[in-house]
């Protein structure tokens, strides 16, 4: 997922987020909730955000997800720009550059 870091908060580009799908897989519906339950704002059209106080949680939850196995390794992983500098710290286990 593109993510980017500004002002201590972090941002999933919307694109990149899982879909709620009614009907569909329950482990994907399970990570949109788990994703959506913890982000401090997430709109349907809008990046989802992320304060710096949750970034310990969603480095948990992705990394839990990621080792399921049931979700591909680009929809559970942060992918910052270069331009990004470097990785904080508590990301750095689920977070890769683009």
């Amino acid at each position: 997922m593109r993510a980017r870091i500004d002002n201590n908060v972090l941002f999933l580009h919307h694109e990149d987020v899982p879909e709620f799908k009614k009907g569909g897989s329950v482990v994907r519906n399970s990570y949109f909730w788990a994703l959506r339950s913890i982000a401090g704002r997430a709109r349907r059209a809008g990046d989802w955000e992320y304060e710096s106080e949750v970034w310990l949680a969603l480095a948990r939850m992705l990394m839990s997800f990621t080792e399921s196995g049931y979700l591909g390794y680009r929809e559970t992983i942060l992918e910052f720009p270069l331009s990004q500098g470097e990785i904080p710290h508590v990301l750095r286990d689920v977070g890769t550059w683009e």
